[in-house]
């Protein structure tokens, strides 16, 4: 039996719209493992939503597991993929490091040396926390591998996808467009060193077109402004929802593609030689440019996360990323 080493408060979806923080039993860290206390964490808010509502298909239940995920879907389930902590103990040379984890919302937690990831210095605790989706969006841009000069579209301009606009952004040449309903994201989108549209404005022809906005409008979008025979890359993730795709007009003709995009494994453009660790850590490296502040929403109190997931997770709500303060 391992040696207990404290308690820790941990977030679990009980129900459909419904979370409560547990208290739990933390093991002392035993050889190779690592003792944490987090002290920033970000919510998901798409895939924690559908997890909220209990809308993960059941088909789905093992692929969207989480590493360290407890529980079973739909409920109790507890979940989550991104906290930042410092080691309080474990290997010598990681002792008091700030370190990135895929660990679920939990405010003192002991886990694998090598599910780690140490924070780079000039890295705030509070950016770090968007490791998981620079992950994601490394892993998009892996998938469709724009090239310099490139027209690029990315339609929906949460933080997937404005991750994705960023990366892009720093290719040669390249006209990059973050496309998004809401005008106020223009704001964000000079931020982050590219162009903004809507929908109606945005530029055509496009050499490859990202979808992240998580609607049935946003794909339809996409396709409008790819290219002949250029490729859409899908982000989204629908959970159980039923998506109209409109596959006539000149889906055929101009014989366009929707290619699907999850990070669950690394891209077949790049997985012959990278791992999901050296991923990670590559992800953690990309957020060194303090203009990426802007995509992290005022931080929430952990022990008030019960209270606030509904009006956090809301589809309506238009904040970015939403912060957890574990203090």
């Amino acid at each position: 039996m391992a040696k207990r080493s404290g308690e820790g408060r941990a977030l679990w979806y009980v129900g459909p719209g419904r979370g409560e923080i547990r208290t739990e039993p933390v093991a002392a860290p035993g050889p190779g493992e690592l003792r944490v206390r987090a002290l920033y964490g970000a919510l998901s808010r798409g895939t924690e939503r559908l997890v909220l509502a209990g809308r993960v298909p059941a088909s789905e239940y093992e692929r969207m597991r989480a590493p360290l995920m407890a529980g079973v879907f739909p409920f109790p389930v507890k979940y989550g993929y991104s906290i930042v902590g410092r080691v309080e103990a474990g290997p010598p040379e990681l002792v008091d490091r700030l370190v990135f984890a895929l660990h679920p919302h939990q405010s003192l937690f002991t886990l694998p040396a090598d599910a780690a990831v140490p924070v780079p210095d000039r890295i705030s605790p509070q950016r770090a926390v968007l490791a998981a989706n620079m992950e994601t969006a490394l892993n998009a841009v892996w998938d469709a591998g724009p090239g310099p000069a490139d027209r690029i579209a990315i339609v929906g301009a949460g933080v997937v996808g404005s991750l994705v606009a960023y990366l892009c952004g720093a290719l040669a040449g390249a006209e990059v467009t973050l496309v998004d309903v809401a005008a106020s994201r223009a704001g964000l989108a000079k931020k982050l060193g590219v162009g903004f549209a809507l929908p109606q404005a945005a530029p055509r022809e496009c050499d490859v077109a990202f979808h992240a906005s998580g609607s049935a409008a946003g794909l339809a979008a996409a396709l409008e402004l790819a290219g002949e025979e250029a490729s859409v890359i899908e982000l989204s993730w629908y959970g159980t929802d039923e998506v109209k795709i409109p596959l006539g007009a000149a889906f055929h003709s101009r014989r366009l593609r929707i290619v699907s995009s999850q990070v669950g494994r690394v891209s077949p453009a790049h997985r012959a030689r990278w791992t999901p660790h050296r991923r990670l850590a590559a992800a953690l490296a990309l957020l060194a440019d303090p203009a990426l502040d802007a995509l992290i929403a005022p931080a929430t109190a952990f022990g008030d996360l019960p209270q606030k997931l509904p009006s956090l997770l809301a589809p309506d709500n238009a904040m970015l990323c939403p912060l957890i303060d574990y203090a």
